[in-house]
């Protein structure tokens, strides 16, 4: 019962999601503290190892231990491909930290369920939930109760250079699969790996694949497998096949399958910030980590955006958007200061310098004027136009499904599955369930 649940909940917050677009230290702390007098000791765990990202988390949090004497946070940053693994386990363990990233859906649903995150509803202020829109709160809405904080929009897209293209002799930006097959072929020929993608960390790989399957199946069949925790629909083979059909292009970077996804000049955001390759499909948080990996790490002067291409034959909504939001939930036995932290990091200085930081977009609509890098100006401008949202698959279904679904498309485009052994291997996963 609990499992149906879950599921229910997810359509919920899927739907609303989608229809109300807005415009180092070790180990946990296993609670917190909180004392008579109000001070309070918490621990921290974010993804942001280096950069202007990390000096942020530090800044903000030293703002917030000077505007509450007696509070103090100890921050542990863990790089993005170990966070996952490491939280779980922090969180089975009863040493969870007391601030913890949260990205929403199946994966914050699963953490809910085994009771290790907080209830936030009545802790987050009336200012808050103004400022970040009731949009911003869906992917960490549970049954009507909010469990995490969004600090950022993530939709997803293809990042290109605009240099690159030029080079090439592509004018504008493909709106078909055929055009972008077209632009493959002229940046083959003229020398210039089309696509990067760090498929050893499997996620990259597998945004190709929901990308295809946001074009193939209708926002009802995503919203139901939510629910129903089944991926017999056609649509979804047609996903595999399409995606086959296009990897038989050849349109990926040399090494693709042993290449890291943001870790160095030889990762697929990398060879993009390095004019090694020309294009990148990614989330909004990928104008930040390609500046971070360009020569002067500054933000390349030539990145562009578009958004996923039209694909032939599908039930999808043209204009349909995938993607995501990151934010922050308190674990079950953090003190009251962890919702107090949650609503301080979210005031508009605090967003705005979070957007230019990261460059990424920021969920506080009072803060989205400082966005000023030309690719996500586009971003925002079509997210706002979009006629629904889905959250990345492997975040809307889950650990469980989402790590089958990740592994099936690495195993396809390896040639050591194909379409079917994708849907194969996920409903194998949602059946254990």
């Amino acid at each position: 019962m609990m499992r149906k649940n879950r599921g229910a909940a997810l359509a919920v917050a899927l739907g609303a999601s989608v229809t109300l677009l807005a415009a180092g230290c070790s180990g946990g702390s296993g609670g917190g503290s909180g004392s008579e007098d109000g001070s309070s000791e918490m621990t921290f765990w974010h993804n942001s190892t280096t950069g202007e990202g990390k000096a942020y988390w530090e800044s903000t949090v030293a703002a917030f231990e000077e505007a509450n004497p007696g509070t103090t946070i100890t921050i542990q940053a863990i790089q993005n491909e170990d966070m996952d693994g490491k939280l779980q386990t922090a969180l089975n363990s009863g040493d969870a930290p007391d601030i913890f990233m949260a990205r929403g859906g199946g994966k914050l649903a699963d953490v809910v369920e085994a009771g290790q995150a907080q209830d936030l509803t009545d802790l987050i202020t009336d200012e808050t939930k103004a400022a970040l829109g009731e949009a911003s709160f869906a992917a960490f809405t549970l049954e009507d109760k909010i469990y995490g904080m969004p600090m950022s929009i993530l939709p997803g897209g293809i990042y290109y250079s605009k240099d690159l293209f030029a080079e090439a002799g592509i004018e504008g930006t493909p709106t078909t699969m055929a055009e972008l097959e077209d632009a493959v072929a002229k940046l083959k020929a003229a020398g210039i790996q089309p696509i990067a993608l760090g498929a050893k960390d499997a996620w990259p790989a597998a945004h190709w694949y929901y990308f295809f399957a946001l074009r193939a199946c209708s926002q009802e069949t995503l919203e139901s497998a939510a629910a129903e925790r089944s991926f017999d629909d056609p649509c979804w083979e047609k996903a595999g096949e399409d995606l086959a059909s296009f990897a038989e292009t050849e349109p990926f970077n040399n090494g693709f399958l042993t290449t890291s996804a943001q870790q160095g000049a030889g990762s697929s955001a990398g060879l993009l910030a390095n004019h090694e390759a020309a294009m990148e499909l990614m989330g909004a948080w990928n104008p930040g980590v390609i500046a971070s990996l360009t020569p002067d790490q500054q933000p390349l002067a030539d990145l562009g955006w578009f958004p996923f291409p039209a694909v032939e034959g599908g039930d999808g909504e043209p204009g349909a958007m995938m993607g995501g939001a990151d934010g922050f939930s308190c674990s079950a036995e953090a003190p009251p200061a962890c919702a107090d932290f949650l609503n301080f990091a979210v005031q508009k200085e605090y967003q705005e310098g979070y957007a230019e930081a990261f460059q990424t977009l920021p969920a506080s609509q009072e803060a989205q004027g400082v966005v000023d890098t030309p690719a996500l100006q586009d971003i925002l401008a079509t997210y706002n136009e979009a006629p629904y949202i889905s959250l990345w698959l492997d975040t809307l279904y889950g650990q469980n499904v989402g790590n089958a679904l990740n592994t099936g498309v690495v195993n396809l485009l390896a040639g050591q599955s194909d379409a079917a052994g994708v849907v194969a291997a996920v409903n194998d996963a949602a059946a254990k369930e």
